[in-house]
């Protein structure tokens, strides 16, 4: 597996986006990785925020880019101090979107590090709260921060479906998190499931049926994780009866884990333009850090 060497922090400077910057300094010290700490102004609200005023362009824009430089270098200079990692400092003017995903392919991050809330209304003046946009938007997978971080991730909760896509999310966790123990996941239904109940039929036949499906899931389970590397060490296995988000919180909390790792995509007509009903549902109600794994272009 190819080491994460780039991370890309955004900030908006407010408490909530610096939770994704401590994680993001904690992850380049441990990986080795570099950081780069990104602030955007955002050109359309520094307009209007001239016309209000009716000030000087030129010297507004020059006092605001002055302030919000100060604030970003005070900030790397405490991840320095704490961590010891340099960040490079990314300051730039225009549409918040568009800075973010293209500073990303620019510098070819592997990883993006972003707060899972936003500041309120007088920070979106100067960066907004883009989150979920960047998470449509770049291809490049990214880490929702929702935890203070004070170590390295302990315990990774990957949901599994036996996809290709299932292994490099795995194997890019390994690479995330690479003294974590993981705890896998697979949640069943089995097909029509409701149907066949209501057309009759009897409850020990559906019993035999998730019996079946339980064996195969466990089966390819541990194809998986032979394919993956994992050490049997530091490795566990669920394969339950459920759908698949409630599971997934349940199991968050039952085991304990900090992080949870799940794929972007939706699957059907708009698949390639839509985050995933479960993806989008464990973004909204889980406690732990979220990575969302994308297939970064190669």
């Amino acid at each position: 597996m190819n080491p994460i060497r780039t991370v890309v922090a955004p900030t908006d400077l407010s408490a909530l986006a610096r939770h994704a910057v401590v994680r993001a300094s904690l992850l380049a010290a441990e990986l080795g990785a570099r950081l780069s700490l990104q602030h955007v102004v955002n050109a359309g609200a520094l307009d209007t925020l001239r016309h209000l005023l009716d000030a000087d362009a030129a010297g507004l824009h020059d006092k605001l880019l002055a302030e919000v430089r100060g604030e970003v270098e005070v900030l790397a200079a405490e991840m320095h101090r704490r961590h010891g990692v340099t960040p490079e400092l990314h300051l730039a003017v225009g549409g918040v979107l568009g800075e973010i995903v293209g500073h990303a392919e620019a510098i070819d991050a592997d990883l993006l590090v972003m707060g899972a809330r936003g500041a309120g209304f007088m920070r979106e003046l100067l960066i907004g709260s883009t989150t979920e946009r960047v998470l449509r938007k770049s291809v490049r997978p990214m880490l929702v921060v929702k935890q203070i971080a004070h170590e390295p991730y302990r315990r990774v909760l990957v949901p599994v479906d036996f996809s290709a896509r299932a292994l490099e999310a795995l194997e890019f966790a390994q690479r995330v998190a690479p003294q974590a123990e993981f705890v896998l996941l697979h949640a069943f239904e089995v097909p029509f499931e409701g149907k066949l109940r209501y057309a009759g039929v009897e409850e020990n036949t559906l019993s035999s049926l998730r019996v079946n499906a339980r064996r195969e899931a466990g089966a390819q389970m541990n194809e998986l994780v032979a394919r993956a590397g994992l050490d049997e060490n530091r490795v566990r296995r669920i394969v339950v009866h459920g759908e698949a988000t409630t599971q997934i919180l349940e199991q968050e909390q039952e085991q304990d884990c900090d992080l949870i790792v799940i794929g972007k995509r939706g699957h059907g007509l708009l698949g390639e333009m839509l985050l995933g009903s479960v993806t989008k549902h464990v973004l909204a109600r889980s406690t732990a850090d979220v990575l969302v794994c994308d297939r970064k272009p190669d």
